[in-house]
């Protein structure tokens, strides 16, 4: 056996080691879960509540034990005192319970990501193992200690570090972001092992791994501070839908799934943002001023009658009087309660007066015999019958109507008037941009707007009796299942059906946190990484900030690609207002990982060009051919055959063709109709899945290809146009990203 080959070998031995206590331990987890499934649901006083929560239990162990099987182990240290320990996914113990893998985010793995030749922290050798399915194909040692390396103990291995970094940025895309524990580098490391303190801003240019650090910032902090995030979970807010499918896989392969993955247009639950609308509409939606206009849009369904009501109930006349409204909507108001609730105190006080006039008539003596009709304990029936009454119900909504977030949104839009008196700030154009038909479909910026109205409206009283309604049935479900129980001999006379019931409900749900809180919209995580930062208005900021009062917050982007209308471009603009003066901290990457050199100084340079505030990043690598410019007649038939030409022949790579407007549409009828239409994604199938993809710019924010052919350039440039500065900027953003998606090769077709 070779020196080269020697350490192989012996990585190769440990390797079996662990995937064997791996499979072991899937097995007895599996084993575990379907004893937990397969006993009787009321076997024991611990009744199916305990059941259910220890099945979750052994399923989510179970997951993360599944979930790790590529890459188990990654890495080694050898420290001065020449102990040695094995770095991976997860940490695994053997059957003494002593550690045999150590998880990549304990503290005892933090030198393989931070130790120097400079700055040893006790490190001898850090070695890199790359594996292949279960078998290890290549390792790369590092000789931190510079005596022992000019020993030449070992002279047959390579000893400069890079190898692992490097074979990673060369590999071929496949549609899905990988994780990058086995190569995280220092100042990445650093960030994502920092503390809670402050919310942390991660700025860096395209291809920094800004995204990557979030997310392994994520998983790190769900293994280190596990208890407080547990039962809250952490919340990832992407730009698109492409992008939360294109890394879904990134934290289930780091052993988490208690995570939440949304849009902004999906962050809240029951409603669906697909509409579309021009940018200047977004932009005003988007201001801080727009929180204030809901606001009075709430205050202003409060409304009084302008006179006195004549109202008809059992026969008699009663007058609603505008004074008891008044008395009664201040009395609302001054509980402080969303409008919904307050609504009911408003009509339980105009209840009261109208059964004291009522009470008053039927308490007169009856001239027949002299007897009053009036009982005071019928003060209650009276009531009941006011409730009942259709003149006093249709009185009551006319003043304070229960009310939903999209019909008072909808009414905002669609009466001018309302508008009017809600938004003076605004001017008439643009009040007059804001109006809409009736039924319109809700877009991105609306959803902040809803979320507004949801917060100050509460819940109507339809859906408290209906939620009333449903626990009554669920009640009576567990009752019936109790009695059940208890039939078959369980409880020994102990307990009463009503007892096992209580237990029932006062257990809790067997959803994990991550599927309460996709349902809820006033689930409040314990950490929210937002990516693509820079897109979001001020009142995205109000409506995430709601989800996480405890400003626990990842925040990356990118200054410099900002394209979203209502944006403000300025981290210290926007987080100063959004989080407070002084609240916040910013992080810095500085190298670009993705992107050649050749095309990211290209890319710089047009965006300088263009006004836009472009981090001075570092290339980490170059590539020979990295940048083709070409000039032709016909941009969007040669983007056809440069693809036909780079297509990727193996399992990995992917292309991607960029394009706006009319070149968009005429490249997909092309390629629909052409040889490489196998090659493209057919319509609602997930464009990252195929090695061809077919993208506007704002689809492609945060994703990376093999190779980018952009059809004609300027036209990208351009296509928001440039009557302001912000179309400007817009468009040279979108150019910019869509320059620096590749990690081999850029073409540029010009249009001649």
């Amino acid at each position: 056996m070779s020196l080269k080959q020697s350490p192989i070998a012996a990585e190769q031995s440990y390797l079996d080691r662990l995937y064997q206590r791996l499979d072991f331990l899937r097995e007895e987890t599996r084993k575990r879960l379907a004893e937990v499934r397969a006993s009787r649901a009321g076997g024991s006083p611990q009744n199916r509540s305990e059941r259910d929560a220890f099945a979750a239990l052994h399923s989510s162990r179970l997951a993360q034990l599944e979930s790790v099987e590529d890459r188990l182990v990654f890495g080694a240290l050898t420290m001065d005192d020449s102990e040695r320990f094995h770095i991976g996914r997860i940490g695994l113990q053997d059957e003494s319970h002593q550690p045999i893998l150590t998880d990549w985010r304990a503290p005892a793995a933090e030198p393989f990501y931070q130790a120097t030749a400079a700055h040893r922290l006790g490190v001898a050798r850090r070695r890199h193992i790359t594996t292949t399915g279960r078998r290890v194909t290549a390792i790369d040692d590092e000789l931190l200690d510079l005596e022992a390396a000019r020993g030449g103990t070992n002279p047959g291995l390579d000893l400069t570090g890079d190898g692992a970094l490097m074979a990673a940025l060369a590999a071929g895309r496949t549609g899905r972001m990988g994780d990058i524990v086995a190569t995280i580098q220092a100042e990445q490391d650093r960030i994502i092992r920092s503390d809670l303190a402050q919310p942390l801003v991660v700025q860096g240019g395209p291809g920094t791994g800004k995204t990557a650090v979030a997310l392994h910032r994520a998983a790190y902090l769900l293994y280190a501070k596990r208890e407080r995030l547990a039962s809250s979970g952490v919340l990832i807010v992407g730009p698109s839908n492409i992008f939360l499918h294109y890394i879904d896989r990134v934290l289930p392969s780091l052993g988490e799934t208690n995570v939440v993955a949304t849009t902004m247009s999906s962050l809240l639950p029951g409603f669906e943002a697909a509409g579309v609308e021009a940018p200047e509409v977004a932009a005003i939606k988007g201001r801080l001023i727009m929180a204030e206009v809901v606001r009075r849009a709430v205050e202003e369904r409060q409304r009084l009658p302008r006179r006195d009501l004549r109202l008809s109930v059992l026969g008699r006349v009663l007058v609603l009087y505008r004074d008891d409204a008044v008395r009664a909507r201040s009395a609302a108001r001054a509980t402080g309660l969303p409008y919904n609730q307050a609504r009911v105190i408003f009509a339980e006080n105009l209840l009261d007066s109208l059964a004291r006039q009522l009470a008053d008539q039927l308490a007169q003596p009856d001239l027949s015999d002299g007897r009053g009709l009036l009982e005071p304990q019928d003060f209650a029936e009276i009531r009941q019958d006011l409730r009942a009454s259709s003149d006093v119900r249709i009185a009551i909504n006319l003043c304070w109507m229960p009310m939903t977030p999209d019909r008072l949104l909808e009414g905002l839009y669609t009466q001018p008037h309302i508008l009017e008196y809600c938004a003076p700030e605004l001017s008439p154009a643009e009040r007059d941009a804001l109006a809409r038909p009736a039924g319109s479909a809700w877009t991105s910026a609306d959803v902040p707007l809803l979320d507004e109205a949801a917060e100050l409206l509460g819940e109507d009283g339809s859906a408290a009796q209906a939620e009333r309604r449903a626990a009554a049935l669920r009640r009576q479900q567990d009752l019936h299942y109790a009695q059940q129980t208890l039939a078959e001999g369980f409880g020994g006379g102990l307990i009463t059906a009503e007892q096992l019931a209580d237990r029932f409900s006062s257990a809790g749900s067997s959803l994990t946190p991550a599927e309460r809180a996709a349902s809820d919209r006033t689930w409040t995580y314990g950490h929210i990484v937002v990516d693509e930062a820079q897109e979001l208005s001020p009142m995205d900021w109000r409506c995430l900030l709601r989800r996480c009062p405890t400003r626990s917050l990842t925040i990356v982007g990118d200054a410099g690609q900002t394209r979203a209308p209502g944006a403000v471009g300025s981290w210290r603009v926007s987080l100063d207002q959004a989080l407070g003066v002084g609240s916040w901290r910013l992080e810095q990457l500085t190298v670009n990982y993705r992107t050649p050199e050749t095309i990211m100084r290209a890319a710089q340079s047009m965006a300088r060009a263009a006004g836009l505030p472009v981090s001075n990043d570092l290339a980490a690598r170059d590539v020979p051919n990295a940048l083709v410019e070409r000039c032709v007649a016909d941009p969007v038939a040669e983007a056809v055959a440069v693809a036909a030409a780079h297509l990727p022949r193996g399992e990995t790579g992917r292309v991607a063709l960029i394009a706006v407007g009319d070149d968009l549409a005429r490249l997909r009828e092309l390629l629909a109709a052409g040889q490489l239409r196998t090659m493209v994604a057919p319509a609602r199938e997930n464009p990252l899945d195929f090695p061809l993809s077919v993208l506007d710019p704002a689809s492609v924010k945060g994703l990376e290809f093999d190779e980018v052919i952009l059809v004609d350039p300027d036209a990208i440039r351009d296509a928001a146009g440039s009557a302001t500065d912000f179309a400007r900027r817009s468009g040279a953003a979108d150019l910019y990203v869509a320059m620096t998606r590749p990690t081999r090769r850029l073409w540029l077709l010009r249009r001649s």
